[in-house]
């Protein structure tokens, strides 16, 4: 069977492509005057930045810094996503988005087990983010703002603030805003920077992020060695690989994205690391620090994989982009001594532990960091009192197979990979969420006694707020919700 190729003017950019970065801010909003927003809405067209053009950007940076130019380019990026209560106010019928049947026992919300036409905040509890209250009653610990009815977001990104703020100035002046009638409502905006100068792709704890996305058939040229490509379906609706068969027209080459507003406490993190350092012969405390880190997440700083460089850091094979990425847990099936089971990178793409047949959760992920460096006040009281972390997207064909499923039966859950029988992987040491009453557990961390189970005091990564959104098509854009 012949696959159509892709059309990459059809596609937002930030899906396949990854709107190009220094800056990214998101604007949060609820409509409150759908005729003019459906109106408006076709002069925001021309401005979506589509993934052709995203190509283009990034031939243009790397000519840029070929020709050895001084600066940045000037570069920017618009998106634009909404829930499902953004179509239900737009009066648009979105229930071929839903993973699931219909729920005949609650006839009031028969959806209300599809994440994404539920909601995230109604998924938390399922999620296991702290909150209070149980059932129907619980509340996340969230930011208020996200637990308003959200019903879309813009992506703005860019080269620096002032080229962003121009363009945030131009789309809300669309819509409206600043105005005495505008067609929408700012909920909240969060902004998002890459750190500064040898910590640009590092993620807050340190460690180089963003490595392990998955390369797809029909857009990667080239790919690495590694994980096998995907089909374009595991990302995008409607295309080869996408896990639900009848889907409307407007939502072909859309993308659910999958956003988490996520505090890290770096001070917290380090400390626990400074306290458990991994004992072995030739090591002194601060390497076994640094070595427990790197077990955690399953990678060192630098980026060079555990599974290849069990022990030392190789900075050389982790800036090999034809390497860093080629490997998959081959070397240990039934012990852990190489990598915990429980490592952050291994919980979230187990590779050879499920025989690599893991294509159906792959996702492609496009956060940035947010907040301040660690501050000196910090570090002399030795716990975070500044609000910083990653501003996590994730596309997907279906939030249920992808983002919903890596945190759920993977992440939060301490018995996976289920054939492990000798040792208890525990949850996933960086992002795994127990539920109430249950403290965080994990195996793997002493290579030398892989058994012994290490017991983690907190959450170092703590969800402050979240939305399930669809990212669709210009063609759907254009034919479907923009209609007058």
């Amino acid at each position: 069977m012949t696959t159509p190729p892709l059309d990459l003017e059809n596609i937002q950019g930030d899906i396949l492509g990854g709107l190009p970065k220094k800056t990214q801010t998101n604007v949060f909003f609820q409509i409150v005057n759908v005729p003019e927003f459906r109106k408006q809405l076709q002069h925001l067209i021309p401005l979506i930045t589509t993934t052709e053009q995203v190509l283009k950007h990034r031939k243009d940076i790397d000519e840029h810094k070929r020709y050895g130019h001084p600066g940045l380019l000037k570069i920017f990026g618009v998106n634009i996503a909404f829930s499902h209560f953004g179509f239900k106010k737009l009066g648009i019928d979105d229930t071929k988005l839903a993973d699931t049947g219909p729920n005949p026992t609650d006839p009031t919300n028969p959806f209300k087990n599809d994440p994404f036409l539920g909601g995230q905040l109604h998924d938390s509890q399922n999620l296991n983010d702290p909150g209070t209250g149980t059932g129907d009653n619980f509340q996340p610990d969230w930011l208020p703002e996200f637990k308003n009815e959200l019903h879309g977001v813009f992506i703005f990104t860019g080269d620096r603030h002032d080229t962003v703020s121009e363009k945030i100035l131009k789309v809300l002046h669309i819509f409206g805003v600043p105005g005495s009638s505008p067609s929408i409502s700012v909920i909240i905006t969060i902004r998002g920077d890459v750190r500064p100068g040898k910590e640009d792709g590092h993620e807050h704890f340190g460690f180089l992020d963003g490595i392990s996305n998955p390369t797809v058939i029909g857009f990667d040229k080239n790919p690495p060695p590694g994980p096998a490509s995907v089909r374009p379906g595991i990302v995008l609706v409607g295309r080869d690989g996408d896990p639900i068969s009848s889907r409307d027209p407007w939502m072909v080459d859309g993308s659910f994205l999958a956003f988490r507003y996520l505090s890290q406490l770096v001070l917290e993190f380090n400390k626990f690391l400074k306290a458990n350092p991994v004992k072995m012969p030739g090591l002194s405390d601060e390497e076994g620090s640094e070595l427990l880190g790197a077990r955690l997440v399953g990678r060192w700083k630098s980026g060079a994989p555990v599974d290849l460089r069990p022990f030392d850091d190789d900075p050389a094979l982790a800036a090999n982009a034809r390497k860093n990425n080629n490997f998959f847990f081959t070397a240990e099936h039934a012990t852990q001594k190489i990598c915990p089971f429980a490592a952050h990178v291994r919980k979230t793409n187990p590779r050879a532990d499920l025989n690599n047949n893991v294509e159906a959760h792959r996702i492609l992920r496009r956060g940035i960091q947010f907040g301040p460096e660690v501050t000196l006040e910090e570090r002399k009281e030795d716990k975070t009192i500044e609000n910083r972390g990653l501003i996590f997207h994730s596309y997907q064909s279906s939030i249920t197979n992808g983002f919903r499923f890596l945190q759920t039966a993977w992440a939060n859950n301490p018995n996976f990979p289920p054939e492990v029988t000798a040792d208890k992987p525990g949850f996933d040491a960086i992002i795994g969420q127990p539920p109430p009453g249950q403290v965080r557990t994990l195996s793997g961390t002493d290579p030398d006694a892989p058994s012994t189970l290490l017991t983690l005091p907190v959450l170092w990564v703590v969800p402050r707020g979240g939305e399930y959104f669809f990212s669709p098509s210009i063609k759907g854009l254009k034919e479907t919700i923009a209609l007058p």
